[in-house]
């Protein structure tokens, strides 16, 4: 694999954190750890559906598109990337029907909404809509605007317990429980009430940015799509995520994905 140049600029800038989970997480979704102690970067590491629906929202942002069109663009041009089974059937479809997903692929993807707009209000209403095209299910837009809200709240400088309050007050997600406890217990779980939460707490629990990616992979379950969501939150509150870290995620992503990616990050620098 060829090295990528880290741009001067690049200082772990908005939603590369959320792809490096995915690509870190990615050969540990069928393969769960129960410890912190794993390489970031094994050879099989590789983006996911995560990463690639990450982007399409990020362009549809960008380019002002339809959420739910640039979705299905992207599932069009990355076929094969582990997209869930209600997505599946969705996204080939030209009907402009929402599917009734509550999975957590709302989750996974919504970083981008928490980076790009500057009022509360406006990431829960952008949330909202980036998850209805596939995941209009109560479940599927409260684990997006959760997330995204996150997300927000971290970047506009509120603290951990802010962040735990008035997530658990709005969105009724019970985090108190320590990861030791959910690791001896928690399974495979897709829907956005069974995993979103478990990744909220690993970030609440983290003392950086790779400390969060481990903690959130560390738990078992649906790890890319569970570090994902840890990643962009954690990115937004420590402002920065390693350089090591960023150019091995980067150099996993094809011209595409790190095009757009590197377009938002640069469009929204401002914001952080």
């Amino acid at each position: 694999m060829l090295p990528v140049c880290v741009p001067e600029w690049c200082g772990g800038e908005l939603m590369v954190g959320a792809i490096a989970g995915d690509i870190i997480g990615s050969v540990y979704e069928h393969h769960n750890i129960r410890t912190t102690d794993f390489p970031l970067f094994g050879a099989r590491c590789t983006f996911t559906d995560d990463t690639v629906l990450t982007v399409a929202i990020a362009d549809a942002i960008l380019s002002g598109a339809d959420y739910g069109d640039k979705l299905k663009e992207y599932f069009r041009s990355y076929p094969n990337r582990g997209y869930g089974l209600s997505f599946r059937e969705w996204a080939p479809s030209d009907s402009k029907s929402p599917g009734y997903s509550m999975g957590n692929g709302s989750a996974m993807r919504v970083s981008p909404v928490g980076f790009a707009f500057d009022t509360l209000d406006h990431v829960l209403e952008e949330a909202k809509r980036s998850a209805e095209p596939s995941h209009s299910h109560p479940e599927g837009i409260k684990g997006a605007q959760a997330t995204a809200s996150a997300i927000y709240l971290t970047r506009t400088g509120a603290t951990k317990q802010e962040i735990k309050t008035y997530i658990e007050q709005h969105f009724g997600y019970a985090l108190d429980e320590p990861l030791d406890s959910i690791r001896k217990w928690y399974r495979f779980d897709v829907t956005c009430p069974g995993s979103v939460p478990q990744a909220i707490r690993a970030f609440l629990e983290s003392c950086d940015f790779e400390d969060a990616i481990r903690k959130a992979i560390s738990i078992g379950g649906d790890s890319d799509t569970i570090a994902c969501v840890t990643g962009g939150i954690a990115q937004a509150f420590y402002g920065s995520v390693p350089q090591e870290i960023i150019a091995g995620t980067l150099a996993r992503l094809d011209d595409r994905l790190r095009n757009v990616t590197l377009q938002f990050m640069r469009t929204f620098l401002s914001y952080q």
